[in-house]
């Protein structure tokens, strides 16, 4: 049986649960709720577990906080021998437009802390990610409180659609690979 590690970025705590930043996590939680999944608290991280057409897909929230995500990204690859190709990392771009889906084989950390520490841990930057847009509509100087703010109502009402695109990545992901992946949704 094919295993996938899917790795939804976020920070812990519920002053975070509903941030820009956390977009990872409502990814993953939006998937476990539609497919009746419950994650459970483990090493690093909480875990879910799902299985379709002979895949097993393992979601994982890190509770590293986001600055140190390659370390439970690194320790789940290794405890369920997932081989790096089957790795996919979702993860807000404050340089895509909001709710547009950029899924890449590699690329650079972007300033992205939590993208920097899974490079650092995995020592590569050839990994798969799945990259939701936030957009950068801040002013100089307020990236962070951006970022760590809570969506906008205006945001909010188009997000539903967007989580359930996520639900067809992941899915596309494990059952027709990654560059179909690529084909069927970049820049929808």
């Amino acid at each position: 049986m094919k295993k996938f590690l899917i790795v939804g970025l976020g920070n812990i705590g519920e002053k975070y649960a509903n941030t820009r930043h956390n977009i990872g996590f409502k990814v993953l939680d939006n998937f476990a709720k539609t497919e009746a999944l419950t994650f459970e608290t483990q090493k690093l991280g909480d875990i879910a577990t799902y299985k379709l057409k002979g895949r097993t897909f393992i979601l994982l929230k890190p509770n590293t906080y986001m600055n140190l995500s390659g370390k439970a990204i690194l320790y789940w690859l290794t405890k369920e021998k997932i081989p790096l190709e089957n790795l996919l990392v979702i993860t807000d771009d404050l340089n895509l437009p909001f709710g547009s889906i950029r899924i890449k084989t590699k690329g650079s950390d972007g300033g992205h802390n939590g993208l920097k520490d899974t490079q650092d841990k995995l020592n590569t930057t050839k990994y798969n990610r799945f990259r939701f847009g936030i957009s950068d509509a801040f002013t100089k100087g307020r990236q962070v409180d951006y970022v760590l703010g809570e969506w906008t109502n205006e945001e909010n009402s188009k997000l539903d659609e967007r989580l359930e695109k996520g639900i067809e990545i992941i899915k596309s992901f494990g059952l027709a690979g990654i560059s179909n992946t690529m084909n069927g949704f970049n820049g929808k």
